[in-house]
């Protein structure tokens, strides 16, 4: 009998993922296929767990959460041979829209966790871990620890008030962005280094990011004022701001960010340490089941 791990963060998008285990482990039980509902009450709790299904063996993972429940279990699934599914009923669910599940109902992602697999690359941090969708740093990485501590409103709002509450402290500061030793000087408002296309909730910051090319996208927003955000804010959900003056993107296998001062750093909508950063493409570290 096919064995099914359903990993379920019962706090994602305000316990909505706790109240769908019901629907989400028949739909996955189809088939005479053996369900284990692991829930995690933390963060290292679900890290345990995946690591453990891991170490015993299991051939599917299958998260029902957001993109944090989504950073907890990387480390444990990177290099192995387990599947990673998503069921997305989290807030951001950023990393499922790499894989084409965002917008099918319980059901069509159940079925699609349980499809065939892909490889996706992965980000390791050449100081510790790692990084499914984006790396991101300044007005960004304040947007996003704003966002995280926002129990109202639900979803993609929930970055966009985010944003509005963090404009007045909008801060310009000079980077120093190393790409395969290339060296590039530049003032910026925030930095994005990206696996996939998207941030914050459905944002395509760096819309050309393919987790299976081996490579890792630089999105930078240049030294713009509050006014000249706000223009360049609404572009970047279709990845319209591609084309905007104040846009920049590098592509390469190494990525290093540096910093004059202590730049928190935000990874797949959760804390990732300061800068600098440095990190490196891993080609196909990662097996999940994928629409797309």
């Amino acid at each position: 009998m096919e064995v099914v791990h359903l990993l379920v963060n019962r706090s994602a998008a305000a316990g909505r993922a706790a109240r769908s285990v019901g629907a989400i482990t028949a739909h996955l039980g189809t088939s005479g296929r053996e369900v284990r509902v692991l829930a995690a009450a933390s963060k290292a709790e679900a890290r345990a767990a995946a690591a453990v299904a891991v170490a015993d063996g299991a051939g599917r993972i299958v998260v029902a959460g957001g993109d944090g429940l989504v950073h907890d279990v990387l480390p444990a699934l990177v290099g192995s041979g387990t599947v990673l599914g998503v069921v997305p009923v989290g807030s951001g669910n950023d990393f499922a829209r790499a894989l084409g599940v965002v917008g099918l109902d319980v059901a069509e992602a159940c079925a699609v966790a349980l499809g065939p697999a892909r490889r996706f690359d992965a980000a390791r941090s050449i100081a510790g871990g790692w990084v499914a969708s984006i790396a991101t740093a300044g007005f960004s990485g304040q947007v996003t620890a704003r966002a995280a501590g926002l129990r109202f409103p639900p979803g993609r709002a929930r970055y966009t008030t985010a944003t509005l509450i963090e404009l007045p402290r909008l801060w310009r500061r000079w980077w120093r962005i190393v790409v395969d030793g290339e060296v590039h000087e530049v003032e910026a408002v925030l930095v994005a280094v990206a696996n996939t296309a998207f941030f914050g909730g459905g944002m395509a910051i760096c819309p050309g990011a393919d987790p299976a090319d081996g490579q890792l996208d630089v999105g930078v927003v240049g030294g713009v004022g509050r006014a000249q955000l706000m223009r360049f804010f609404p572009l970047v959900f279709s990845g319209a701001h591609v084309d905007h003056p104040a846009f920049e993107t590098y592509r390469g296998a190494k990525v290093r960010l540096e910093a004059p001062e202590g730049v928190e750093v935000w990874a797949d909508g959760e804390p990732f340490g300061a800068v600098p950063l440095e990190l490196e493409a891993v080609p196909g570290a990662l097996l999940v089941a994928a629409a797309t």
